[in-house]
């Protein structure tokens, strides 16, 4: 991936940019998105320090529907004006992320859908006019394919053509403006695409080819590897030898129930605790690990927390759960429950040795989108300070 690659070279440290999300935030028009980024974005970038603010922009389809009509240049200007630099978009959720309930919704439209492929087209388009000057590449993470494992092959067929035709776009943008963007496909849970593997099987089927790999990569969701109970390092592994890139680095922690090592009178304190993060906005899949060592997903926390029996055993005589719920990502234990951490700190050091070889744009983006609907007791500072708390820890293991 050019400027940026890390091909066992020095990792990390030779260049990467750090930013955080924005689909935090609220807001599915321009005038809230850029409401939202100087209420927040500004007090992080003032509380972090530095000269600017690393921002990952969450652009839903209305608000790419008036950049595209109005013109990005505009907006280029309010970001550099307020030292706000958009190397990255997140392109997953589509519309309005932060509805009443959420769930399947992010994810349609699916990429068998035009709709997802003009979308991104247009994101494609805003982010060669956002994207700083001394920035060599600009990213777009994406939804892998759309929600299901079973979902029809003509359908599968549509979205392997739609990619081709964005990588067929992008191209096209890189050879007119000079700004190489990269799609970013972000496996997760439960998802047509959700371990390394599918991404593998899919890329040979469907984008095959050198030109295909250039401008569609792989955003590693680090919360979302977990919860698949993938190793970090085997995931890396298995895209290198692949020749997929990484497209971006979604650094994020999910939360982990240790039943083997707890006792049984904690069991039902930590169904307690843990019923605080079955709220209804967001699908909080669950990878269980059975009695029987044999990994299975389950689609919601809500409905796995109602089979736990009155002592608090979990169904299958579970011996762990790993649930998709984005906690802070510095946090280790908390209460009865522990984190992910160790998955970050993994991935880290997996992207800084200097003896792997893999191909990455050096994109982090800091991915925390449920401090809206954290337990109150885990959100002890205010918004802003407590996404600056992670950002600086972030970068501080980055050295």
């Amino acid at each position: 991936m050019n400027q940026k690659s890390i091909s066992g070279n020095g990792g990390i440290g030779v260049s990467h940019s750090v930013g955080y999300c924005t689909n935090v935030h609220a807001g599915t028009d321009l005038p809230s998105i850029r409401d939202s980024l100087v209420r927040y974005a500004l007090p992080v970038r003032d509380l972090v320090g530095g000269d600017s603010l690393g921002v990952g922009l969450w652009i839903p389809d209305q608000a790419s529907r008036q950049l595209a009509d109005e013109g990005a240049e505009d907006f280029a200007e309010f970001l550099k004006q307020r030292r706000l630099k958009a190397f990255t978009i997140n392109g997953f959720p589509f519309a309005n992320f932060h509805q009443e309930v959420v769930k399947r919704d992010v994810y349609s439209p699916a990429w068998w859908d035009t709709e997802r492929l003009d979308y991104t087209r247009r994101l494609a388009a805003i982010l060669a006019v956002l994207l700083p000057e001394n920035e060599a590449v600009g990213s777009i993470s994406t939804l892998p394919i759309g929600w299901g494992k079973d979902v029809a092959a003509d359908k599968i067929a549509a979205a392997g053509r739609h990619l081709r035709s964005m990588a067929d776009s992008l191209k096209k943008l890189h050879r007119e403006t000079g700004r190489r963007i990269v799609l970013a496909i972000e496996p997760e849970p439960g998802c047509v695409l959700d371990t390394s593997v599918d991404c593998v099987a899919f890329f040979e089927t469907h984008l095959p080819e050198d030109h295909h790999r250039r401008y569609v990569t792989v955003c590693h969701d680090v919360c979302h590897a977990a919860v698949m109970m993938e190793d970090q390092r085997d995931i890396f592994s298995r895209l290198a030898t692949a020749g997929i890139g990484i497209g971006k680095i979604q650094v994020s922690s999910a939360i982990v129930v240790d039943w083997d090592h707890m006792a049984i009178g904690r069991r039902r304190e930590a169904i307690e605790q843990l019923s605080a993060f079955a709220e209804d906005r967001y699908l909080h899949q669950t990878g269980r690990r059975r009695g029987d060592g044999v990994f299975e997903l389950a689609e919601d926390l809500p409905a796995l927390i109602s089979g736990v029996s009155d002592q608090g055993d979990p169904v299958g005589g579970d011996t762990r759960w790993v649930i998709h719920f984005h906690v802070p990502i510095f946090l280790e234990r908390f209460g009865h429950l522990s984190t992910t951490r160790d998955d970050v700190l993994v991935a880290l050091r997996t992207l800084n040795d200097p003896h792997k070889s893999i191909d990455f744009t050096g994109h982090f983006e800091v991915e925390t989108y449920a401090w809206t609907v954290l337990p109150e007791s885990m959100r002890r500072h205010g918004l802003s300070a407590d996404i600056a708390s992670e950002m600086q820890w972030l970068k501080e293991q980055l050295g």
